[in-house]
């Protein structure tokens, strides 16, 4: 009886290893499917993703472009407008210029000379409307970034040393930026017998 208990009371056994066999079996083809799936759907959340940034990423280049063109276009137009104020201002000085110049014959040379020293003052005032003002250099001391020294000029005097002595070329600054050094004779000490 123990034996054929044994079998009477286990003959399920082999029955139930295959239905769990089974089922994992199913459950394990199962998980290959749902993983793909689950990758497969991520690949696509990715691929829509990708799609979204190359979309942004071109936009983002157009509006640049547009923008560069724009700031060009902006350039363009404010140079003009100030080459076309710089004119209108400059073109009074040239019309007394041109004054002065057909009414020199019969005037006194003290009246022409005036006449110019007025233009000129008008055409200084017209560049300093601009910001361009002369640099003051006579009797001031030599500085490398207003002035360019073109000569030196040789005294026994000790406040002269290193001083502008004399003005060669006039500078301008526009604001606070030199445009043009002035060209200067500098002042340098001697020896009273270095100079015999």
């Amino acid at each position: 009886m123990t034996r054929k208990g044994k079998k009477a009371s286990h003959p399920e056994e082999p029955d139930t290893e295959r239905t769990l066999k089974d089922e994992v079996q199913a459950s394990e083809a199962e998980k290959p499917q749902d993983e793909t799936a689950a990758l497969r759907g991520r690949i696509e959340e990715l691929e829509a993703l990708a799609e979204a940034l190359r979309n942004e990423a071109a936009r983002a280049k157009a509006d640049l472009y547009n923008f560069r063109q724009r700031v060009d276009r902006d350039r363009a137009r404010m140079r003009q407008t100030l080459l076309e104020e710089l004119a209108l201002r400059l073109l009074p000085v040239v019309d007394n210029l041109d004054r002065a110049l057909t009414s020199g014959e019969g005037v006194a040379v003290k009246d022409l000379r005036d006449g110019v020293s007025m233009v000129q003052r008008q055409f200084l005032q017209t560049l300093a409307g601009f910001g361009i003002v002369p640099i003051d250099a006579v009797g001031s001391s030599f500085d490398p970034a207003f002035h360019e020294a073109v000569a030196l000029y040789e005294t026994t005097e000790e406040e002269k040393e290193g001083r502008v002595i004399c003005e060669i070329l006039k500078g301008y600054c526009l604001d606070d930026r030199v445009i043009r050094p002035a060209q200067v004779q500098v002042g340098k000490k001697v020896d009273s017998d270095d100079t015999k």
